[in-house]
């Protein structure tokens, strides 16, 4: 996975949390807004054991498969104390199979209660794509 234009940063916002998120595809994309939306929560792994899932998650739109994914990974982290910080993604517009790659968690700061459909809207840029998550805290 190239790492030219990704990223991700935090964007005030009352009450709840504003991620902004960008890269050159939609599956870096979605591998960034993980990865955010883990910055945000201060999400600390242990070193081991290694543990692997599978996820497949189909949705009308992109968007749509977005919050299933992040929401799929806020319910690992609350039932089986998991996150990961690598990702194996095969997605096209309504169907993502997602092969990941993590360890319990060590420690978090904070909880994010649900990913949230507020203005959500994956935009092509120059660069690639740009969205814009809102977090319920």
């Amino acid at each position: 996975m190239s790492q030219g234009y990704a990223g991700f940063r935090e964007h005030a916002h009352t009450a709840d949390w504003e991620l902004e998120v960008w890269a050159s595809g939609l599956s870096e994309l979605f591998v960034q807004a993980a990865r955010g939306m883990y910055a945000l929560s201060g999400v600390c792994l242990q070193p081991a054991p290694r543990l692997a899932r599978l996820v497949d998650l189909q949705s009308s739109d992109p968007e749509g498969l977005l919050v299933k994914f992040l929401s799929e990974l806020l319910f690992l982290i609350e039932k089986e104390g998991l996150a990961f910080d690598t990702f194996d993604l095969k997605l096209d517009h309504h169907h993502l199979l997602a092969g990941l790659e993590g360890a319990p968690l060590a420690s978090i700061k904070k909880e994010i209660k649900a990913v949230t459909y507020h203005q959500l809207l994956i935009q092509p840029t120059q660069q690639g794509l740009t969205v814009r998550i809102v977090f319920d805290v």
